[in-house]
């Protein structure tokens, strides 16, 4: 959420900045409705103030008379009262989906641009090789991966694994949350896989995208689209010591996502499923350690990846590809292939205050005891399915693929034979 503040104070800059995602914000409006929420709150501020006079000479008058008339003029101030109140939440709720309704400012320094043909590709790791070998279909020949069974017992994009791939997929998760909890010093979380309505605006997902996520019939739940939500919500209504950041969090879960509007894109094999598993990150930070934070989750990721030995690149996305949450995003894509492209495996974010004043999280400065909101910040490190599709790739030979020295333990076989 933008501070509302900064928008009636600098509308000239946040319009600009807005405007390079795509996004036309109604200043006037928005100017208008806070002029006129402070007038409701000024005007039942001085209702309130009659309201006490007349209490006040309530009990000091001297007839029955006069007592009389006191709570015929009462009575009016408690209808006042009433209408204000009724009046000032209507502003209050119409000002808020406006407010909720507005993505997040880009920071300086990314580029600008209406898509993501104006990204930014900041490094490169790994040799690229090309290949037939399509990850689906092989292990499809084998009964590794089963879409059709998938199907059957729910819908398209979901599919079973069994065997080594079962294996494989559970060896990436312990290997992962090894990586982040032993050597990154993330701390662990096991959360629900169910979150509320309030969960879901806090972190953005919440009014703008409901239809991407599976709403339960019936409820105000919804199965979560990641671990972000449940792991940012934990400090929700927290005001926390400057000493205790940053907060390092982590937590493995299954991912639900209808994909609505993504007909036929990256739809093949494993790679866009409506049920999938991902690492999650989020560090809650100061202000002034955003840029550095999200250098570090982004290496986080990254190590996975090189030590898994696949190819990947680092993108800087452009405002116009930015998610609606973000301030700032880098991409890590993993080289496919058999398709002879790069596709997203993570995206590491940072949120500035965008999320912790939906939350209202803040922290306590040690010295002047002032309180601020915290910045938030998230990555994937990694989405599971995605990174063994590209393993897969790019580790066969023939008919054999080779497992990486790093989960040769976890897994207990040294390959796959097909």
């Amino acid at each position: 959420m933008i501070d509302i503040d900064s928008i009636i104070n600098d509308p000239e800059l946040i319009l600009a900045k807005l405007a390079t995602r795509g996004y036309k914000l109604d200043v006037d409006l928005i100017a208008k409705l806070h002029s006129e929420r402070k007038l409701l709150i000024q005007n039942k501020e001085t209702i309130a103030a009659n309201k006490n006079k007349l209490n006040d000479k309530f009990r000091n008058a001297k007839t029955d008379s006069e007592k009389d008339l006191i709570k015929i003029e009462s009575q009016d101030l408690e209808r006042s009262i009433l209408e204000n109140k009724n009046l000032l939440e209507k502003k209050e709720q119409i000002l808020e989906d406006i407010i909720l309704d507005i993505p997040n400012i880009p920071s300086s320094g990314i580029p600008v641009g209406e898509d993501e043909s104006f990204n930014k590709i900041l490094k490169s790791f790994g040799t690229l090789k090309k290949s037939d070998s399509e990850h689906s279909s092989l292990l499809s020949k084998k009964g590794l991966l089963n879409f059709e069974l998938g199907g059957s017992i729910a819908k398209t994009r979901f599919v079973v694994m069994k065997g080594q791939i079962a294996k494989l997929h559970r060896a990436l998760i312990t290997y992962m949350l090894n990586t982040h909890t032993e050597i990154n010093n993330y701390i662990e979380y096991n959360v629900p896989y169910i979150a509320n309505k309030s969960s879901l605006i806090g972190t953005g997902q919440l009014p703008k995208f409901e239809e991407d996520l599976f709403k339960i019939q019936d409820t105000e739940l919804y199965l979560i689209p990641t671990a972000e939500v449940p792991l940012t919500n934990i400090y929700r209504d927290k005001i926390l010591n400057e000493s205790d950041l940053p907060l390092k969090l982590v937590a493995h879960t299954p991912c639900f996502r209808s994909e609505a509007g993504s007909y036929g894109k990256d739809t093949k094999g494993i790679i866009r499923q409506h049920q999938f598993e991902k690492i999650e990150l989020v560090q809650i930070v100061k202000p002034q350690m955003a840029d550095e934070t999200l250098e570090l989750i982004t290496s986080h990721a990254e190590n996975i990846m090189e030590a898994l030995e696949i190819p990947y690149q680092r993108v800087l996305l452009s405002t116009g590809d930015l998610g609606f949450s973000s301030s700032r995003t880098n991409d890590i894509e993993a080289w496919f292939p058999s398709q002879n492209a790069y596709r997203e495996i993570s995206s590491c974010s940072s949120f500035t205050d965008f999320q912790s004043r939906r939350l209202n999280i803040k922290y306590r400065e040690m010295d002047s005891k002032k309180k601020n909101y915290v910045y938030t910040l998230n990555g994937s490190g990694l989405a599971v399915g995605r990174t063994m599709a590209a393993l897969i790739e790019n580790h066969i030979n023939g008919n054999i693929i080779s497992i990486p020295t790093v989960l040769q333990n976890l897994t207990g076989f040294k390959t796959i034979e097909l």
